[in-house]
């Protein structure tokens, strides 16, 4: 059974994650959404909010998980026992910061990243983004699900 999990804080989810999420379905049997916990990092969104987020995007889809965890994501791959690690590209500097990130994880562990191109729809969308344009009081209904957009 191929395992992968997909990292990230999700403050909020997207419509960037959604399309790596779905696109990512067919290559893997089980997709852990995983909610890194930084105690160091304001969020916007509580950690109740994201889960929710997210279980109500993608309760249509059947061979998905939701977790949350702190520390190293390989430490928590090892502990679930997943065999990749799903990260999504939007830009070249996206690309360059992952990589080397990825280059460590396997070095450390041997779990391998599994890169994928955001969709030309999606690429400019990122959560900062969509943070920002909240903080101002702006609509972000283009850049994120329904259940997101309904909250505010």
């Amino acid at each position: 059974m191929k395992k992968a999990v997909f990292p990230g804080s999700f403050d909020p989810i997207t419509l960037g994650h959604v399309d790596i999420i779905n696109r990512a379905m067919p290559l893997f049997d089980e997709l852990i959404i995983s909610i890194g916990i930084n105690d160091t990092k304001n969020y916007r969104f509580s950690l109740e909010e994201r889960v929710a987020f997210i279980k109500k995007t993608l309760s249509h889809i059947p061979n998905i998980k939701i977790k949350t965890y702190s520390g190293l994501t390989t430490e928590f791959c090892r502990e679930i026992k997943a065999d990749f690690i799903l990260r999504g590209l939007r830009n070249p500097a996206d690309f360059e910061f992952e990589k080397a990130i990825a280059i460590t994880n396997r070095k450390l562990t041997g779990i391998d990243t599994v890169f994928l191109l955001t969709s030309a729809d999606t690429a400019f969308i990122s959560s900062s983004i969509v943070r920002d344009i909240l903080k101002h009081n702006g609509d972000v209904s283009k850049f994120v699900p329904v259940a997101v957009n309904k909250s505010l």
